[in-house]
Order: C-alpha cells, then structure tokens, then sequence
C-alpha cells in the first residue's frame, strides 16, 4: 500500500489537486479549469504536463475522478490515499489549527459560510466530491483563517458597535493563512533561528494579496479582514477604501451587488489600468508607455509600502522581510520600487540579486548594508496542507 496524502483546493469552477507521499514528497499535480461549462478541461503534472480530455460541463466530481485516474495510470496513487487534506477558506473563531472532518466539523464550516459565501461553499464541493469517493479515508479541513486566529484583539477589533462582534462575529481574521505560515518556518530555517524566536513581515503578492507581521512565529496583524476584500490592492479586488463609497456609489444608482462585484472583480490592478490584472503584461505596457498601467503599478507598490511601514507597529524587531506569491516571487520591479519608498526605513537592496529573485544567493536580496535582510521565497501551502492531513488524519510520520 501507498502512504500517499492527496491534497484538495476547491474553487467555484476549479478544482486543484497535489500528491504527496508521506515523507511530502511533492509526486503529482492537477488542474481542472471552467468546471460545470462547455470549455471545461484538465491537466496533470507529474514529470511532464499532460492535457486531459473532460466532458463539456463536467462537474467537481467528475474531475476529481478525471484526475486520480490519469494518476493512477503513471503509476501514482494506486490505493486509496492515507489522508486527504482540503484548503478551506473561513473557519471563523472555531478553528486555530487543522481539523479532522466531522458531522460537527462540516456543521461549523457551514455556519461560517455566512462571512465567506463565496469560498466555504465551493470549498464544501470538494469535501463532498472526495467523501464520494474515498468514504474510509481521514479528511482534514486547514483553514485559511486559523493562522490569524493569534491576533490580540487591538489588532482584530473594528471600531464598530460591539455587539457586531458578539452577535455576529464581525472581526478581522485574516487570510492566506497557510502561505503565511508556511515563511514563518522557511524564514526561520533561511535565518537558522528556531521559529518561536523569529520575527518577519510576510508579504503575499498574487491575484490576492496580504501582509502579514509574524512575532515569533505567530501572527499578530494582518491586512485582510472580515473578508478578503480588506488591505492590499489586489488583482481585480479594490483593497481599502472609505466606507462611504458605498452610500456615494448607492445614490448613483448601483445596488449593493452590483456595488460588491465591482469591488471585488472589476478593480485593483484590473480596475486602475482599464486593461488586464496580470502584472507581467502592466509592466509590459508600462514600459511601452501606457500611463494607466503605470499608474495601476504605482498605486500597488505604494500601498504595499504603506501597509510594510504599518506591520512594524506590531513587532518589536524585524528578521526580515518576505516576498511571496505569484508577484512577490517574480517581479523584480514590483519589489524595488515598494523598497524605494522606504528608503527612510534603512531597507537597501542588491540589484542583482533582485533582478535573480534571490535564487543566486540563498533568496537574500538586500545589500550588506541594509538596515534589515529581505528574502524571496516560494510559497508552498500545499505542502502546508500535506502535513496537516498526515499528522491530523494519519499520525505523525
């Protein structure tokens, strides 16, 4: 029998899937894409990537079985995984860690699917697609949100009436929480410091971006909030704004959907550059000469910068600084111009090991002389995943 760990990232019309053996050994990828339409499709990763063929409107479940099939035909996942651990967006205050899936746990995700309906009742489509077909196997939920569960409540409150706290839960709680997990531990293991002794803002750069101030390994602040609308400008989601934008918004005649959709789909770095969200092509069209994407890029590095200047208030030293995701990990630019405008602040930084994106030098980017060290590292919150279902569905290995 394989001691394989299936790792489960369920979205509206997506379903993402990683094999790891039970060393997290990173085996398997797979893709399924515009789920429950005509243009549905798949494709795996194991040496190289492969397309697989889908019917037009295929289900999750459906790609679910596409997929482990075609694994199981390259000779991966021949039984019937160990454990299988789902990414799960919001777990409120009932969750600071992990969960082995229950009735009782499925019934908490439930009610939190109030403060995230767009994600927790996707998230629960895969759940249900994979209890289908492995009844027997231990499931586990790890939740975006239980990382940020070690907020003090100055940093989790909002200066609202608190019977919305008490009555409806109306809080901060952060997400990205296993990508900010996951550099608590490599930044400590870069710094070679035990992690409860290592204090770092971590800066997720995607589609969706957070920052996060990690004291000893724990966070204390993070810029997300009761959804993950709040903080960063992000891909097509506005990030903070005024509040009475909405009545302003309102009284021209938008709804609050409409209103909504447009925060959370049609701004940042889509809504800023009237173009496109994906930052390779703004730095493309900035360097061609097209002003609204310089700005988009602008605005996004400013703010960024802000929000870095923001977490220190939260720490009492800094390790270092950490860039991740998609754009933390990759745009050189992005990085050098967030640091320009913190300068005052002491950060210093190697071009050269930031036109490398650390990958020559030990993911360290910054030049001796800078006032604190600044790393580049990839995110792995699958990995993260992997463990929390070996050690809470299987043991620890």
């Amino acid at each position: 029998m394989d001691d394989n760990i299936l790792v489960v990232n369920c979205g509206s019309s997506s379903l993402k899937l990683a094999v790891f053996d039970s060393d997290l050994n990173s085996l398997a990828h797979g893709l399924a894409e515009r789920l429950n339409s005509e243009e549905a499709s798949a494709k795996a990763r194991t040496v190289d990537q492969q397309a697989l063929a889908l019917p037009a409107n295929a289900d999750h479940h459906m790609a679910l079985v596409t997929l482990i099939e075609h694994f199981r035909s390259v000779g991966i996942l021949k039984s019937a995984p160990v454990a299988i651990g789902h990414r799960v967006v919001h777990g409120g205050e009932a969750f600071t860690d992990a969960a082995l899936i229950t009735p009782e746990v499925i019934q908490a995700i439930d009610r939190c699917s109030a403060l995230a309906p767009l994600h927790n009742p996707v998230n629960m489509i895969g759940i249900d697609a994979a209890r289908a077909l492995f009844p027997d196997v231990p499931q586990v939920a790890v939740f975006d949100t239980a990382f940020h569960q070690s907020l003090p409540p100055k940093a989790f409150h909002y200066a609202l009436p608190t019977r919305f706290y008490r009555d409806w839960g109306v809080r901060r709680y952060g997400f990205h929480g296993t990508s900010h997990q996951f550099m608590a531990n490599e930044a400590a293991r870069l710094l070679k410091q035990p992690t409860d002794q290592t204090s770092i803002i971590s800066a997720h750069l995607g589609n969706g971006c957070s920052i996060t101030a990690i004291r000893n390994g724990r966070s204390v602040d993070t810029s997300m909030g009761l959804t993950p609308l709040e903080g960063l400008v992000m891909g097509t989601r506005s990030g903070d704004i005024d509040p009475g934008l909405f009545d302003f918004l309102m009284g021209k005649g938008l709804s609050t959907a409409e209103i909504n959709r447009i925060l959370n789909r049609e701004s940042g770095l889509l809504g800023l550059s009237g173009a496109t969200n994906d930052m390779r092509t703004l730095t493309e069209r900035a360097k061609a000469g097209h002003p609204p994407s310089t700005l988009a890029i602008e605005v996004f590095c400013f703010r960024l910068a802000r929000y870095i200047g923001a977490m220190m208030a939260s720490l009492d030293r800094l390790d270092a600084l950490v860039f991740t995701g998609g754009i933390g990990e990759n745009s050189a630019s992005v990085r050098a111009a967030t640091l320009d405008h913190l300068a005052l602040l002491g950060f210093k930084l190697d071009s050269a090991a930031n036109s490398s994106h650390g990958r020559d030098n030990e993911h360290r980017i910054h030049e001796a002389s800078s006032r604190f060290p600044v790393l580049v590292v990839p995110t792995n919150e699958e990995l993260v995943i992997a463990q929390a279902a070996r050690d809470r569905g299987y043991g620890p290995h």
